[in-house]
Parts: C-alpha cells; sequence; structure tokens
C-alpha cells in the first residue's frame, strides 16, 4: 500500500498505481496524455479537446461543472482526477462515493510543476514527468531573460460576457500576466473580490484606465463586436484577442505558452 496527498491535503492510499483514470479538468487531460497514460485514460468532460481524437476514443462524462455520476459509475474508476477551481466541492464529495478523488490546487508555476510531479508518481510515470518539468523550468527561465527589459503595463484580462468578468486575483491567469510584467488593474482583492470579479464596463478608467486590454477566446469566445463594445469606455487603450489555453491551462501546456508569450509581446512592440 502506498499513501499520497493531493494538492488540498487529502491523503489518498492505493495498493497499486491506478490504471483506470477519469479526468475533469482539460488542461490535466493533456498533461495525462503527454505523460504518455492516454490507455489509462477512461472518462473525460466535453471541455477536453487537446488532443483532439480523445474525444473519440474516451467515455465523455459531461463537463467540468457538471458530471454524469452513473456513466462514472459504469466505467469503474481507480481515480478520479478533479480541480479546486474547476470542480464544485459538491462535485467532488459526490464523486468520492464512486472512488478516490485526486484534487488538484494550481495558482502558480510550481503548483503545477508540482502537479506534474505528484503525477509521476501517482500513475508510475516518474522519468515522463521529470522529463517535461526540466523542459518546462528551461523554457521559464529563458522567458524570464527574454522579459527582462520589458515595461510594465497596466492591463485588463476579461474572461465573459453578460456579465462582464474579469481575472482577478489568486488565480492561474493573474500568475501568468504577472510574468508577463503586465500590471493587472483588478488584482486587487479588497476592490474586486473573488478570483474573476464582475465589473461595470463603464467605470473601467476609473478602475485603472489599462492600456491594454486582453479578450480570452474562452471561456467565451469573445469577437470584433465586443472589442468594439469595450473600447467606448477603454478609449486610448489597445485591444488584443488572446488565447485563453495560453493564459489558463497549466501542466505541459505552459511549455507552448512560453513561445506564445513572446509573440504578443512582439504585438505589444508594434503599437509603440
Amino acid at each position: 500500500m502506498k499513501t499520497y496527498q493531493d494538492q488540498i491535503g487529502n491523503t489518498l492510499t492505493f495498493e497499486n498505481s491506478p490504471k483506470r483514470i477519469i479526468s475533469l479538468v482539460p488542461s490535466q487531460t493533456e498533461l495525462l496524455y503527454d505523460l504518455g497514460l492516454e490507455e489509462k485514460i477512461i472518462g473525460i468532460t466535453k471541455f477536453c479537446v487537446h488532443p483532439y481524437h480523445l474525444k473519440q476514443t474516451k467515455k465523455v462524462i459531461g463537463g467540468t461543472k457538471k458530471v454524469h455520476y452513473e456513466k462514472i459509475k459504469l466505467l469503474k474508476p481507480d481515480i478520479i482526477i478533479a480541480n479546486k477551481e474547476e470542480n464544485t466541492l459538491e462535485i467532488v464529495e459526490e464523486l468520492r462515493k464512486i472512488a478516490p478523488v485526486w484534487v488538484t490546487n494550481v495558482v502558480t508555476i510550481e503548483d503545477s510543476l508540482q502537479m506534474i510531479s505528484d503525477f509521476g508518481k501517482l500513475f508510475n510515470c516518474r522519468t515522463e514527468a521529470q522529463k517535461w518539468t526540466d523542459k518546462i523550468n528551461f523554457a521559464h527561465k529563458d522567458f524570464l531573460d527574454f522579459i527582462n527589459d520589458k515595461p510594465e503595463r497596466k492591463v485588463a484580462y476579461f474572461i465573459w460576457k453578460d456579465p462582464y468578468m474579469v481575472a482577478g486575483s489568486d488565480n492561474f491567469i493573474n500568475e501568468m500576466l504577472t510574468l508577463n510584467n503586465f500590471k493587472n488593474i483588478y488584482d486587487n482583492p479588497e476592490k474586486f473580490p473573488g478570483r474573476y470579479p464582475e465589473i461595470i464596463i463603464q467605470k473601467i478608467r476609473i478602475q485603472g484606465d489599462p492600456e491594454i486590454v486582453f479578450l480570452s477566446s474562452e471561456p467565451f469566445p469573445f469577437k470584433d463586436e465586443h472589442a468594439f463594445e469595450i473600447g467606448r469606455f477603454t478609449h486610448h487603450a489597445k485591444t488584443i484577442f488572446v488565447d485563453g489555453e495560453m493564459f489558463s491551462w497549466y501542466g505541459t501546456r505552459l511549455l507552448k505558452a512560453f513561445e506564445y508569450f513572446k509573440t504578443i509581446h512582439n504585438r505589444i512592440k508594434s503599437f509603440d
């Protein structure tokens, strides 16, 4: 018997390494695949779109906020991989009646690397996990060198419309903004409580007057008409459509994200 502790402090004990895995988070599904665990993945959500072919070969058990418990029961999983932010406590507690639930909690790059290391131990793929950790650490260092001379810029990062919602404090998106030397005007939990506060768009200038407005591709797919509407209240701010996966997916996606961020900075430089 081996005992492990997940990222919210729960202890899980397994006689053997889990062989039947259900993943409730898209970025973690991608990580499991990249660790060479495709054959062990038996269930995923409808939002698990990378790699694309998994939706044809694995059982879809609902979304991140609404899962089909009966479908999960029938799959007889050894373990269910959830996330503190993506999946509700109610869902996690209900799933614990079916199988052990491993809950990740990723806010920083360090948390992401810890998750990769944990999966390496849990699923007996330490070598692959170490390879990814080494690659991410190398790319991270390279990016820090790249960003070193970039000026700080005030930004707002929109994730939703009706109501307008932005990335606030204590979340992975905000960590990625900070990494890029972007000063998130909504990173102020006293004025804007919650990880993703609702805002009044008409007040954006007095709330921080950003130089750059990022409109994410997910979870809400912002389009040109939304940029025009927001632009009426930001005036001088530049609007950039960004790939939301690069800012919000953790795990092995980080390796691609560092290179993607460089392209964002090159676009911003063209504005100057």
